[in-house]
């Protein structure tokens, strides 16, 4: 946030200000999805972006392991790794249909090393 507002080619930013329906694979019903992060960049061009961005802990972003045993905290991950997907899958197609682009930022994009 500190680096939309200080940054000079950020020419508008929100959070959670874009709402994506999508269908949840875990009940296919319709949900809404708060887009972490909008943002309209002017480049070193003079064209603008527009920007849908999620910040996800890298974990999130892979299918969970399959352990020995498949424990409800296994079967939880696997219901969440579903949704982010069905999320993401809309959040892109949300964003081809407007010249937008969709990303998904981890610690590691962000330079975060021990992941904090």
């Amino acid at each position: 946030m500190k680096w939309c507002d200080l940054n000079s080619s950020v020419q508008e930013w929100g959070s959670e200000t874009v709402i994506v329906p999508y269908i949840s694979p875990v009940d296919r019903k319709v949900h809404r999805y708060f887009v972490d992060f909008y943002i309209k960049i002017k480049n070193k061009t003079g064209a603008t972006q527009k920007y849908l961005i999620e910040i996800k802990p890298e974990r999130f972003t892979k299918p969970p392991a399959i352990p020995a045993r498949k424990t409800k905290r296994f079967i939880d991950e696997v219901f969440q790794y579903g949704v982010n997907e069905a999320k993401w899958k809309a959040a892109f197609e949300f964003c081809q249909d407007r010249n937008m682009k969709f990303m998904v930022l981890t610690e590691k994009d962000l330079g975060l090393v021990d992941g904090g």
